[in-house]
């Protein structure tokens, strides 16, 4: 279905008509005479090159008038579903989650690379909700706000590399950040999923008193630990048996999400984190409303074809010259 956005910016199609009516009277006596070399390069345009012209720049104008309005294809048949959910994801890519004591297809690898597989099929299927990416290390940045393009984030967060935010775990500054920006999107529906394998111990928010922000502002909170419970490495006398998830502060993760009525999970394989996900999509569940279709901005075409115009209404003043 074809529309215009700004229908009501047709209405400033009759404005080229003001200048011909404030344009003053011609002059029908000459007060004197100017002399020049090239009497030609003065001539008015001839009358069928006055007459191109004057259709040309009405066409254009017209044209400009369309773009202004901005033309849309609008596609019902294929409605976008719309929740009105905001989910932000906090992720942590400080040094520890580089440890491969995950396995992915039967191979080992780093935390952040086995979270970023299983989470791009979470994103996928987060139909009708608005995502925020957020990555944290020693400091916490937005790296994506808020949005119903799904795409963007999974590309963005498979692109996050360890160490971009520091060598240190800023817990509290990741929840604060993202409560802030959940806070000013203005919905009545908002949850955080942070993933993070460490303690805090940098920043400048203690993560309960983040937590307590979002409790406040209506937020839930979804804390997900990530990390193997044991890991064999070669050391001095042989393989050794260590825990590399020693400094995961599980008390306060569950701490966090219990104050703002969300969960904690602990996920330690690839099949916790997808036991994870299905169960983020019962308590978060997708709608089923249809709501919003989608658009497709018309308008460079028109802007361009009188740009276009613009230029052979020059070229023809030019030629008749």
């Amino acid at each position: 279905m074809f529309a215009f956005a700004w229908p009501w910016l047709w209405l400033a199609l009759p404005l080229p008509l003001l200048s011909l009516w404030r344009r003053p009277p011609v002059q029908q006596q000459l007060a004197g005479t100017l002399r020049v070399p090239f009497p030609s390069a003065l001539a008015p345009p001839r009358p069928h090159a006055r007459r191109w012209r004057m259709v040309l720049a009405i066409l254009a104008w017209l044209l400009l008038v369309a773009a202004a309005a901005r033309p849309q294809w609008l596609d019902p048949h294929s409605a976008m579903v719309v929740s009105g959910r905001d989910l932000m994801l906090a992720v942590d890519i400080s040094p520890s989650m580089q440890i491969d004591d995950l396995r992915l297809n039967g191979q080992r690898h780093t935390r952040l690379e086995v979270l970023q597989d299983r989470a791009d099929a979470f994103l996928q299927g987060r139909h009708g909700d608005r995502l925020g990416l957020i990555l944290f290390g020693a400091q916490a940045y937005l790296h994506v706000p808020l949005t119903f393009d799904r795409d963007t984030v999974r590309q963005l967060l498979a692109e996050a590399e360890i160490g971009f935010a520091g060598n240190a775990t800023a817990i509290g500054d990741a929840i604060g950040l993202a409560v802030k920006r959940l806070r000013d999107s203005g919905s009545d529906d908002a949850a955080v999923i942070l993933l993070t394998d460490g303690a805090n111990n940098a920043g400048e928010l203690d993560p309960l008193e983040a937590a307590e922000l979002a409790r406040l502002s209506g937020i839930r909170l979804y804390t997900i630990g990530i990390g193997a419970d044991s890991l064999q490495i070669e050391g001095l006398l042989g393989r050794e048996q260590i825990n590399p998830s020693a400094d995961l502060d599980e008390a306060l993760l569950r701490q966090m999400a219990a104050l703002t009525g969300g969960e904690y999970f602990r996920a330690r394989d690839t099949a916790d984190l997808d036991r994870i996900h299905a169960a983020l999509d019962i308590l978060e569940p997708t709608p089923q409303a249809i709501d919003l279709p989608p658009r497709q901005e018309l308008y460079p075409w028109p802007l361009a074809a009188a740009l276009l115009l613009g230029l052979v209404v020059g070229g023809v003043r030019y030629k008749a010259l």
